[in-house]
């Protein structure tokens, strides 16, 4: 049986994560022992919807479960005010209950959105994640952050709210896009780097493969992921300290995703990459890691035919300067204080508040130069 579990440990807020092929199929038999009544209702986009929502209902009718379903338009535009409040109004119209289930069907975007919906809905009902892109399925389906977007940035506004399940079913990975792909590879690649090197070393490995499709290699690469994030989240749930670690290449990444207006220019998990790359070029040059390190995460990312530096982002980009003021704008700076996630090694990241500007810049004008 190629499934896995893994277990998110929070108490009274504990929940399964199952990972491998088949689970829309199963839908149906792994929600309805959750449901009081049986009928959930399903937040999508209009892409996902044309490619997985029929496999879904049909899963769910196979364990005597009915949906209704409301698809939105697809992309970083809808996690915004007016498709929240349209997404709300709607889960309202469908006579949602307080003990009855929304479900999550699509990539990081509707998982954000669906989850905030489930927190604020009568103060609060239960969702399932079901994850259908790679970076959703390692990273924004579990841990309980959910949100949307605001005119002053990305996921200003949202709630800490646990889902009660997430099915990660790798053979819908098979309708992603190569780019869309490897943007979820950004945040695979996050995960050896911050904590653990042999899995690094095995990405270097088996990375051509799990591209290529092979399910053992995916199955593997999505349960290790959620696992390290499951770690992490059971001891720092509402990250006061050691949660940071997973906003490895972020500070870095959502100064790049705002330079480039949230557009297609730069996915997410292309911004992670880049960062990660750029967060150990500056480990490199304080002293911190070995200059073997930096070359080593920009060659594996280059041999997975990846964005690993700032001249693979097309079109103009703001001046170092420029770049460090909307690092500035994040949501990790405290007491005006950026906060840096460097690494003492591949797997041994840390947290820090501790970096010179100078350092900083210097890092940005090298990479700028070189575009």
């Amino acid at each position: 049986m190629m499934q896995q579990t893994v277990r998110v440990d929070l108490g009274e807020r504990s929940y399964d994560v199952v990972v491998g092929p088949g689970l829309l199929a199963e839908a149906g038999a792994r929600i309805a022992p959750l449901l009081s009544r049986p009928r959930v209702a399903v937040l999508t986009d209009e892409n996902v919807a044309g490619l997985h929502l029929e496999a879904l209902r049909k899963g769910l009718s196979e364990g005597g479960v009915e949906m209704a379903s409301l698809a939105l338009p697809a992309g970083e535009a809808t996690k915004s005010w007016p498709h929240f409040e349209r997404a709300v109004e709607w889960l309202l119209e469908q006579k949602v209950e307080r003990r009855d289930i929304v479900v999550a069907l699509g990539g990081g975007v509707i998982g954000d959105l669906a989850g905030f919906a489930a927190a604020v809905l009568r103060r609060g009902v239960r969702f399932v994640q079901i994850p259908t892109s790679l970076l959703a399925q390692v990273d924004s389906s579990v841990g309980g952050k959910t949100g949307i977007n605001s005119v002053h940035g990305k996921n200003l506004i949202g709630a800490f709210h646990q889902p009660s399940l997430v099915l990660a079913d790798t053979e819908v990975l098979g309708t992603l896009t190569a780019r869309d792909f490897l943007a979820g590879y950004g945040e695979v690649v996050k995960y050896g780097l911050l904590g653990d090197a042999g899995f690094f070393e095995w990405l270097e490995a088996q990375g051509p493969a799990l591209a290529a499709g092979d399910m053992a290699a995916r199955v593997r690469a999505v349960t290790r992921s959620v696992q390290m994030k499951a770690e992490i989240v059971a001891r720092d749930e509402t990250e006061q300290g050691d949660r940071a670690l997973l906003n490895l290449g972020h500070t870095f990444c959502h100064a790049l995703e705002a330079a480039t207006g949230y557009s297609d220019r730069l996915l997410h998990g292309e911004g992670v990459a880049i960062g990660c790359a750029l967060a150990f070029e500056l480990s490199a040059r304080l002293g911190l890691c070995s200059q073997e390190d930096p070359s080593r995460v920009r060659a594996h990312l280059r041999a997975m035919g990846m964005k690993t530096d700032l001249a693979d982002i097309p079109g103009d980009l703001p001046d170092a300067e420029g770049l460090l003021d909307l690092m500035a704008q994040d949501k990790k700076v405290v007491d005006g204080r950026l906060r840096f996630i460097l690494a003492r090694g591949i797997g041994q990241a840390f947290t820090t508040s501790d970096v010179p500007q100078e350092a900083v810049l210097g890092v940005l004008r090298d990479a700028l130069a070189a575009r």
